[in-house]
């Protein structure tokens, strides 16, 4: 089997296959970072340990799906480079991003070390486990500089169509992470900052993985590092995918903050079964995103080369995809919840109940949320990153939002069941904005189309 996908040519079903599945594992290698980390301090710190790691969760995703989105942007712009041919832009394009990555860098770990408690504070953190809370924050965002360079570096990569070297890297950080957790925490006797600081290390490793692949590349993504430096067009093309693509993941973020922050007023309990639902959600959540990640690779490269045919059948393709990952995953996670749910919380019973029913609401139809991350990059690919940001935007926020502050705050409503039942209902409504959307510009290229 080749190293290397043809993303212009060849079978578009057994192309997004090979594809998807070394993003899907490096992927949820990504996840295990997390799941770990809850894993450790629930077997050996409790379940309270658990709720802080897990309070911290949207949080995190608000600070850094920003420079998330910016990457998206750095991979569309190399994938279209890529796509055209044009070889000095895919240079600029490279060094540009890399560049970006060092500047966001330091925006985020600042960010998360100076300002982790008092966010935590607005959040309503419940006070008998904010301190381990901040405490996790400060040290995982102190290594936010080598992970934030991971993010630009894989897409990089994966804009050249390999995505198995992304794999191999984390996996070498995922066994290390893994270990070091248990070492920190049984044998140095450190609560969520031993696990914090294994994923900083983890990162570290990765992220010089990255860096010694991007130096030895033979092709026009090699990196130079005398030639980091931003230049102009790719700069305006990669900000202009990626400020909206990192607002949409941080609004929906915030939406998720704003959720948490009302899980909160339920108690520590409540907090720690719904954060161990959480990451056992996310495994089905990042299997399905990673199809959305492959959309908008064929988009970037075919919108280059001038064969819009092909973003159609990729769409269709990776949205048959999500929804048989969606059902069969969710299905399992409903089947096996109890027993997934004690992997991470051993004295708890009542906590594992919420996570259960965390999980009834939120895995059963989790397939139209792939179905709707699928559109939104395509539509980011095919250049409408602001539109497809601005539907995002109202349906997976201001609609959740307005909920939590209507809905929610009814008695009938009022109940961690209430509140959760919004995230499928945003996203069928986002599905359909999205697909007109898609429609109505994908009949647009091919009026536009030049004969090839």
């Amino acid at each position: 089997m080749k190293s290397k996908v043809d993303i212009c040519g060849g079978p578009i079903f057994s192309g997004v296959i090979r594809y998807t599945i070394p993003v899907i594992l490096t992927n949820i290698l990504q996840l295990l970072y997390n799941a770990a980390d809850m894993a450790v301090v629930g077997h050996f710190c409790g379940s309270a340990s658990i709720a802080a790691v897990g309070a911290t969760g949207s949080l995190t995703s608000l600070l850094v799906n920003v420079f998330i989105g910016l990457s998206t942007g750095a991979g569309v712009v190399v994938a279209h480079s890529i796509g055209a041919r044009d070889s000095e832009g895919t240079k600029k394009a490279v060094h540009t991003s890399i560049a970006i990555s060092f500047v966001c860098g330091v925006i985020a770990t600042l960010s998360g070390v100076f300002f982790s408690e008092t966010l935590l504070g607005f959040m309503g953190t419940p006070d008998d486990i904010l301190p381990l809370s901040a405490l996790y924050m400060k040290v995982y965002f102190g290594g936010m500089m080598v992970n934030v360079f991971c993010f630009f570096a894989g897409a990089i990569i994966n804009a050249t169509g390999q995505t198995k070297k992304p794999l191999i890297y984390l996996s070498i950080a995922g066994v290390t992470n893994v270990v070091l957790n248990v070492l920190f925490v049984t044998v140095f006797n450190m609560n969520v900052e031993g696990v914090a600081l294994a994923t900083v290390l983890s990162q570290v490793i990765s992220a010089s993985l990255f860096l010694r692949d991007l130096l030895k590349r033979d092709d026009d993504c090699k990196l130079f590092i005398k030639k980091i430096k931003f230049h102009k067009a790719p700069l305006l093309k990669i900000l202009g995918v990626g400020i909206p693509s990192g607002l949409q993941g941080s609004f929906f973020s915030l939406s998720n903050t704003i959720t948490q922050s009302a899980v909160n007023s339920f108690g520590s309990t409540v907090v720690s079964g719904n954060a161990a639902a959480a990451s056992i959600e996310g495994f089905i959540y990042t299997s399905m995103n990673s199809f959305s990640q492959t959309t908008l690779t064929y988009t970037g490269q075919n919108m280059g080369a001038g064969k819009y045919e092909r973003i159609k059948k990729a769409l269709i393709a990776c949205s048959v995809c999500v929804t048989v990952l969606g059902v069969v995953l969710g299905g399992a996670a409903n089947l096996f919840g109890k027993p997934l749910l004690s992997i991470f919380i051993t004295d708890s019973p009542e906590a594992i109940s919420y996570g259960l029913e965390r999980m009834l609401v939120v895995c059963t139809p989790y397939c139209l949320c792939g179905i709707m991350e699928c559109l939104s990059y395509t539509n980011r690919g095919m250049h409408h990153a602001t539109a497809s940001m601005i539907i995002s935007v109202f349906f997976a926020c201001v609609f959740r939002i307005l909920w939590v502050n209507t809905m929610f705050k009814l008695p009938q409503f009022h109940s961690l069941k209430g509140l959760l039942v919004n995230f499928p209902i945003s996203w069928f409504l986002c599905i359909l904005f999205q697909l007109a959307l898609f429609i109505y510009s994908y009949k647009k290229l091919l009026k536009e189309k030049r004969p090839q």
